[in-house]
Order: C-alpha cells, then structure tokens, then sequence
C-alpha cells in the first residue's frame, strides 16, 4: 500500500542550538511535528488551521515516539526532512521522519499519533474518532 510523502527544508538557526553549538535534541521534535503538519497539509490542500476546522478536530497528539540520532547539524546547517506515513489505522497513524545533512542521514524519529476531537460529553476532555475518509483516501494517494 502506497501512503503519502512529503519533504522539507530546514535551515538550522541560532535558537535551535545548545552552547557546544549543535542542535538541542528537543528542537528535533518541533521540526518533526511541523513536517507532520507540512504531510497533512500537502496531502490535503489546505493549512492545519483549515483542515482542523473543517473536520471538527482538535488536533493529533503524541501517543509515542521514538528518535535516532546520528549525525550533528550546527547552526547554518540546511537539513532535508524527509515525512512519510508509515502505518494508518483507524484513528491512529504512525510518520517516519529522517532528516538528512548534505545527503547522509543525521535524524530518524518514528510517531505513533491519534486523531482526536473535543469529547462532546465533556469539553474539557479530549476523544479518538476515526480519521475522516476524505483524509485516508488523500493519506492513501500515490507517494509524492
């Protein structure tokens, strides 16, 4: 089954650095969570402010996550992340994200997150609900 792909460029700035002058790990996981946005939003020709609203979720959190680390960038660096869907469930999915430097692979993470939208019971609690078809069949179209 083919899911959708998608990449980026990301320039290493100044704030995305530790003082021995390399990526702070947790930066690395912002850029993750914003390439997984960049994937819905190229797969569904819209912005994460549009495709929330219009299927009445709040959003898709964390359920686990997993990173390796192989290579440093520092500042001025230019990494190319490359999102991919890996696994779609029926309210879950899972994105491999591996970020390359100069072609060689610095970053691997894997998430596993949920679709949820605001419990109707309760407006302070969250709930899984099936990720809409309309996304799946985007999510499912040929890799590019």
């Amino acid at each position: 089954m083919a899911y959708m792909m998608n990449a980026r460029t990301v320039k290493i700035e100044w704030g995305d650095c530790d003082p021995a002058g390399i990526v702070f790990y947790p930066r690395y996981f912002a850029m993750f969570d914003a390439s997984t946005t960049a994937l819905f939003e190229h797969a569904l020709g819209m912005t994460k402010y549009q495709f929330l609203k219009r299927y009445e979720a709040i959003g898709y959190p964390m359920l686990e996550t997993a990173a390796r680390f192989l290579i440093p960038a520092r500042f001025g660096d230019s990494l190319v992340i490359h999102t991919a869907l890996s696994n779609l469930g029926r309210s879950s999915f899972e994105v491999t994200h591996r970020a390359t430097k100069d072609g060689a692979l610095a970053v691997e993470c894997t998430e596993k997150r949920v679709w949820v939208i605001r419990d109707p019971d309760d407006a302070e609690r969250i709930k899984s609900q099936p990720i809409p078809e309309e996304i799946v069949s985007r999510l499912l179209s040929e890799p590019g």
